[in-house]
């Protein structure tokens, strides 16, 4: 390049643009060094002059202040003690004197015992005063500094004088012979960055190809003169948004004034998305903007290669001629932003009659002026839909644009489009129908003539019908229509309608799923809760079920809340609770699978924590189970649990839970509080016990039981929840158990719960003293003669003469048993309720078996007589022993018992889900 304009190159000669950069570098590289050097120096210098003063300071402050210096200055020779002490003391502190003098400046020591005796060359007057002094003055060895301290006596007079000094030069040594690393160290740094230079300037060469300032200027003449020639708009701007150079075309280009070089880019006048783009430097290539009447197409790249903000060139040609292209681009770009809106507008819940109306009322104002959604009579009911539509009996879900002023269906209306119209053969082939001009009468109007004749009169003037097409099936039709717009429907209209319809008809086929799904799940669950009240007359019961709304962002609709309320023998009653994890019919398979094994535990007669042990291990067998066959996702670990016994006879209640919440009791007067029950684990951890909690519970008091989902929700904690619910029982005393429900489910039931909710509401009874009757039984079969006599006075009493040869039968077997098998003592009680019970209760835990008797056998039909005449007869275990207990029915209570029901009872009561 340099032999190019006639010059040799010579590096000696330092002619070019490198070479005369390396030589100013290397000579400001040495001008540094070298103040550098002299500033270590003179820093050395006054460092080592502070260091004496530190140090002989410090020497004679700390000889002076040394143990025994008081008691060696007031002996007779001081001479003798202190000389040794502080000859040790110069040494070891690398000092060049300390002499100790009395108050008038006599020498007791010195480093040259000649000069011991003689007066001390300095002023001592401010140390005597008790003050330190240090001085610089000269001395035969050079520069020296000196510190004279005052030695205090006990009482705080100066008894003495001791004064160190030590020559600059002595400590300037130190930092003297750190020069030679300072000089090595500057001398490499001199080379590093010479050497560094010497880089630069060869990349420097390299970059100028070798041109002198003279080549560099003639070369920028050259590329001036080219600038300025092309036919494409130039501009080049700095890092800090200023233009920095314009070509003649970009000026014309962009009308720019003559002196605009300096000047911001936003203050050129220009467009401001072309000024924000020319501000950025983003890379760009080909953007269209539209600057005047002209459309330019800008390509701009930044100046650098590693990011750095060093500015931008941008280059403009002038494309107006893609004005029509760019038309189309706009018409492609908002059609794109139509689907995208759609697909975040439609079908926003797992409703199918709302995702059609979202469908109709996204389109109207957007893309036509009338849009309705016809759906077929199987997807309303949540069947699977035909392959194809033609001959489908349609109903009108949706419809949003002119309201009532139109002459379409309404909505409701069933529709079945004719398969001889075109709307009918493209609903049997799935095809999109576009009537460009409906006053041309093309056959749209076959479906009804005299509405197509009011349609148009309403000015209705185009249409595009597009069946909803899901996995290969028709599920109904979307009809667009146009009357206030006046361009007519085009092809291009119809591919959108297809591609939003398309869309929309996988919601809808989602939605349909979904509600299949959900009354699968609904039927299920309700087939599986209790249909009515069980006969009891423990508790006055009501209870509320309501499933999660579905579709509007709850858990599935269907969860695996649960209720029962189980008679028990000796007129006592269970209530259940309980909560399975999840939702669907997995949740509701599961709710019914742990609904039965509490109902066959309770057979069993066990107290509640007895048969949450039960209930506990059979949730870890059915998990192990599930685990073994590879169902992980079908396992039942977590449930919830709450189990109650009511005894009216005692008034007591007896409850245990597994993870559930608290039992909520309303005493008579309106108190209300939440039962202290020991909280065990959720069914499923096993190897926890589970505790028991009993309450004495007064006649009319009312137990509230409940699932999480009526205290918990997304818009408030489960504290609150809990509180709103004791708030809401509380107080009004005498309420139903059904105005209780309706109470709490006003107060804490959202419009759309997210979970379903369980709520069981009893109010207690307790039997009346005359309805219950006791005999203690001694140990002495003659004893069994005079139960049988008061048993039957008893009976009698009770107008009941009919049961008493099969009650004193009952009696007799049993307590001649127990007389004989089992340990006393022995008591036997007579419960008139429902049904007459019969118990004998021991304090043996053995319990007779039924077995059929030989012909040969001399005993053991016993229980088998009492099997006969009783109704239901069974063991119930307690804590002293057992308890016998047989029912019998009584034919007078019993019918007025089923009158009462037919007449009121159970129509009070609410079935599972209802409203």
């Amino acid at each position: 390049m340099a032999e190019r304009y006639g010059r040799p190159r010579s590096v000696l000669r330092m002619r070019t643009v490198a070479g005369q950069v390396f030589l100013l570098q290397v000579a400001i590289v040495l001008l540094l060094v070298g103040a550098s050097i002299v500033a270590l120096v003179l820093q050395s210098h006054a460092d080592s002059e502070r260091e004496a003063l530190n140090r002989s300071t410090a020497v004679a402050q700390t000889f002076a202040d040394s143990p025994g210096m008081d008691a060696a200055l007031r002996s007779r020779n001081p001479t003798a003690i202190l000389q040794p002490s502080a000859e040790d003391a110069r040494k070891d502190a690398d000092v060049d004197f300390i002499v100790v003098m009395d108050t008038n400046g006599i020498r007791y020591t010195s480093p040259v015992p000649s000069e011991i005796g003689g007066r001390f060359v300095g002023d001592i007057g401010p140390a005597v005063a008790g003050h330190v002094v240090t001085e610089r003055v000269p001395s035969n060895l050079g520069p020296l500094i000196q510190a004279v301290v005052p030695v205090f006596a006990d009482d705080g007079t100066v008894i003495g004088v001791v004064s160190s000094g030590v020559t600059v030069e002595r400590v300037s040594g130190a930092v003297e012979d750190q020069f030679p690393l300072l000089f090595g160290a500057a001398a490499v740094v001199l080379l590093l960055t010479t050497g560094g230079t010497a880089l630069v300037t060869r990349r420097l060469r390299r970059q100028t190809h070798g041109l002198g300032p003279e080549e560099m200027t003639r070369m920028y003449e050259h590329h001036d003169a080219v600038l300025h020639a092309v036919r494409e708009g130039v501009l080049i701007v700095g890092g800090d948004g200023r233009l920095l150079l314009a070509n003649d075309e970009a000026r014309r280009l962009l009308e720019l004034p003559a002196k605009v070089e300096g000047r911001q880019v936003t203050e050129l006048g220009l467009d401001p998305a072309t000024a924000r783009l020319l501000a950025s430097g983003h890379a760009v290539t080909d953007e269209v903007h539209q600057v005047g009447d002209r459309l330019l197409a800008v390509n701009q790249r930044p100046t650098s290669r590693d990011g750095s903000s060093l500015g931008s060139v941008a280059t403009f040609r002038d494309t107006t001629e893609l004005q029509a292209l760019s038309g189309r681009a706009d018409v492609a770009q908002a059609r794109l932003k139509l689907l995208y809106d759609a697909g975040t507008e439609i079908g926003t819940t797992l409703d199918v009659v709302r995702t059609c109306e979202e469908v109709a009322e996204f389109a109207v104002g957007r893309f036509c002026d009338f849009a309705t959604v016809d759906l077929v009579e199987t997807v309303l009911r949540g069947e699977e839909p035909r392959a194809t539509g033609a001959g489908a009996d349609m109903r009108r879900v949706a419809a949003a644009g002119m309201g009532e002023t139109t002459a379409h269906f309404s909505l409701g209306t069933t529709i079945r489009y004719l398969p001889t119209t075109r709307m009918g053969a493209g609903l049997g082939k799935g095809e999109a129908i576009l009537e460009r001009e409906l006053g041309g009468y093309a056959g749209w109007q076959q479906q009804s003539p005299a509405r197509a004749e009011k349609l148009v009169a309403a000015g209705f003037h185009s249409m595009i019908a597009v069946p909803l097409r899901a996995r290969g099936a028709i599920l109904g039709v979307a009809m667009f229509w146009r009357s206030r717009t006046s361009e007519a429907f085009e092809e291009e209209d119809r591919s959108l309608a297809e591609e939003l319809v398309a869309r929309a008809a996988v919601s809808v086929d989602n939605a349909r799923r979904y509600d299949r799904e959900h009354t699968m799940a609904v039927t299920l669950q309700r087939s599986l809760l209790p249909r009515g009240l069980p006969e009891q007359t423990a508790l006055d019961m009501a209870y509320r079920y309501r499933p999660a709304q579905a579709g509007l962002g709850g858990s599935g609709g269907v969860g695996g809340d649960w209720f029962d309320i189980i008679p028990l023998p000796g007129a006592r009653v269970a209530l259940v609770v309980g909560d399975v994890v999840g939702h669907g019919l997995h949740a509701a398979a599961t709710m019914g699978r742990l609904r039965t094994a509490v109902h066959n535990f309770s057979t069993l007669d066990l107290p509640p924590d007895e048969l949450l042990w039960h209930l506990d291990e059979l949730v870890v067998r059915l998990d192990q189970e599930a685990a073994a066959s590879g169902e992980e996702e079908v396992q039942v670990t977590g449930a919830t649990c709450l189990y109650a016994i009511y005894d009216p006879a005692s008034g007591r209640c007896t409850v245990a839970r597994a993870g559930h919440h608290r039992p909520l009791v309303v005493h008579p007067d309106g108190t209300a509080f939440y039962a202290d029950v020991p909280g065990g684990p959720p069914l499923g951890l096993g190897g926890l016990p589970f505790e028991t909690l009993e309450l004495e519970l007064p006649e009319h008091s009312a137990l509230v039981l409940y699932t999480k989902g009526l205290v918990e929700d997304r818009d408030r904690d489960m504290d609150e929840g809990l509180a709103l619910l004791r708030q809401t029982v509380a107080g009004e005393a005498g309420r139903s158990p059904d105005e209780i429900c309706e109470a709490v489910l006003g107060a804490l039931l959202p419009e759309h719960p997210m979970d379903d909710v369980a709520l069981l509401v009893g109010r207690t009874r307790m039997l009346d003293s005359g309805e219950v009757a006791e005999w203690d039984v001694p140990s002495d079969p003659s004893a069994v003669g005079e139960v049988r006599n008061a048993v039957t006075h008893k009976l009698g009493e009770w107008d009941l003469g009919e049961e008493a040869f099969t009650t004193e039968l009952i009696l007799s077997e049993l307590v001649t048993n127990a007389i004989r098998y089992a340990i006393g003592p022995i008591r036997v009680r007579l419960i008139r309720d429902r049904t007459l019970i019969c118990e004998v209760s021991d304090h043996s835990s053995t319990s007779p078996h039924l077995r059929q008797a030989a012909s040969t056998d001399e005993g053991g039909r016993g229980l088998f007589l009492v099997a006969q005449f009783a109704d239901r007869w069974g063991t119930r275990y307690t804590p002293d022993g057992k308890v016998i207990w047989t029912e019998q029915p009584i034919a007078e209570e019993d019918e007025e018992g089923e009158e009462g029901e037919e007449e009121g009872t159970s129509g009070s009561r609410e079935t599972p889900g209802a409203g």
